[in-house]
């Protein structure tokens, strides 16, 4: 099993990755590069990291293209399919999978993948093998490897024909929702994770430096470094990919390195139904009243002060809704249940955990709202597009708290949160120079409110 103990115990590697590329699914995102000339098909290996987004939809991790009956996909399965990873290949028309059982639907962990194929291995069954955070999965509740890949076979990996990362490529669907960094394929050698990461002092697996590597001819390593060229090749090859439907606003700060909080979409409150998540799990939108109010990923800090800002895309100034803090307990099946909360509603009003009361200004499409919470003083100060509009006590909490948006309304609302990752709230914002890092110089937020405060992320929170 593979879960949050990625970004819980994590400690500071030599090594960092400052940035992600994020696939909106909304958006269609995805890239695409066809080699001008085949490389070593028998040998090669494709190493990533992932945090998955919207876990119901098929998120493909590489795709390669040349008809119908020859093809070879890697893809995260979605809620239907019990967020497994397949792998298929599709050759003359027979296609074969190699398939895990694990769930891996976590989205708040990073997940590394390494796919090693290597099919002039004399032992069969060594052929094609997969990696997950470090270690070889031997578990497949479908596996044809052996079975089906010969001495010598192409699976179309690293043919002269499209690869894409990000969808399907003959057509719409299986789009990438999520984030992906340090893209790696290297042509010609078959590696384990080894070359690709290591396990720190908390025997957490981590990135390693992938520079010194021998890429071969059709090798690249993509990892998001240039915001106007996000599928630039930096192995040196120059096999750069073309992208479509991303930005530079998709260019975030989340990496393996230090992880940012999202909306928590696995987050339950027994209410009639879940809101839509979309960029990354940064956005959320509520249709109608009752549907499920998102908290945080991670816990507010206990030791220091915390900040997160939300910018309201859509919503309505007559709105109960809002923005706040809220207790959080485990259930029986390990999500967050919030149990009370002190918001800051777009009426102007305030609840803390009864009726809604006068509290300070309305507020509605446009604004960015600050949330911070003064651990020192147990409260939690509310600001509206960088003014302050009051203070609320959290006395009455206890327990682990969160950052949370809470949906009271028959009214369409969209709220788009920053915890440190993206100021410009999905483009929706142009980032500014009035901003700010956290007091450990972590992340990036609109306005500068955050003095002694933390981002919620792992390096910040020293996880």
């Amino acid at each position: 099993m593979f879960s949050n103990e990625l970004w819980q115990k994590s400690g500071v590697s030599t090594y960092s990755v400052d940035q992600s590329i994020r696939f909106n699914d909304n958006d269609t995102a995805y890239m695409t590069r066809t080699p001008s000339s085949a490389g070593t098909e028998e040998t090669w290996t494709y190493s990533l990291w992932v945090k998955r987004g919207d876990i119901n939809t098929d998120s493909t991790l590489l795709e390669v293209h040349q008809d119908a009956n020859n093809r070879f996909i890697m893809y995260l399965r979605d809620s239907a399919q019990s967020y497994n990873l397949d792998i298929v290949w599709r050759i003359s028309g027979t296609s074969n999978v190699l398939r895990t059982t694990q769930s891996l639907r976590d989205p708040s962990a990073w997940y590394h993948f390494v796919l090693t194929a290597d099919t002039n291995n004399s032992v069969a069954s060594e052929r094609l093998r997969l990696y997950i955070n470090g270690s070889r999965v031997t578990d497949f509740s479908q596996n044809n490897v052996a079975s089906s890949i010969t001495s010598g076979m192409s699976l179309k990996v690293n043919e002269a024909i499209l690869h894409t990362i990000g969808r399907y490529s003959a057509g719409s669907g299986f789009e990438m929702d999520g984030y992906l960094a340090e893209i790696v394929f290297i042509d010609g050698t078959a590696l384990d994770p080894s070359s690709f990461g290591e396990y720190n002092d908390s025997n957490i697996w981590i990135p390693k430096d992938v520079s010194g590597l021998t890429f071969g001819t059709n090798g690249f390593h993509i990892d998001g470094r240039d915001s106007a060229d996000l599928g630039d090749d930096e192995s040196g090859n120059g096999n750069d990919f073309t992208t479509s439907g991303l930005a530079a606003h998709d260019q975030v700060a989340d990496s393996p390195t230090n992880n940012f909080a999202v909306y928590n979409i696995l987050y339950n409150v027994g209410d009639v139904d879940f809101p839509t998540y979309s960029e990354g799990n940064l956005s959320v939108d509520f249709n109608y009243f009752g549907k499920r109010s998102p908290v945080s990923t991670f816990a507010l800090p206990t030791d220091s002060d915390a900040y997160c800002e939300f910018y309201i895309k859509t919503s309505s100034a007559s709105n109960n809704s809002g923005v706040g803090i809220g207790q959080g307990d485990a259930n029986n099946s390990g999500n967050v249940v919030l149990t009370n909360g002190v918001t800051y509603n777009f009426n102007g009003k305030k609840t803390t955990g009864g009726s809604a009361t006068t509290f300070g200004n309305t507020y509605t499409a446009g604004d960015i709202i600050g949330v911070y919470f003064d651990q020192s003083d147990n409260e939690v100060d509310f600001y509206k597009n960088n003014t302050l509009e009051g203070s609320l006590s959290l006395s009455h909490l206890s327990g682990d708290l969160f950052f949370l948006v809470a949906n009271n309304t028959t009214a369409q609302q969209v709220i788009i949160a920053n915890f440190g990752q993206d100021d410009t709230f999905a483009g929706n914002k142009t980032s500014g120079s009035a901003g700010s890092s956290d007091s450990s110089g972590n992340g990036k937020f609109y306005y500068s409110r955050i003095s002694g405060a933390k981002a919620l992320c792992s390096k910040s929170l020293g996880s």
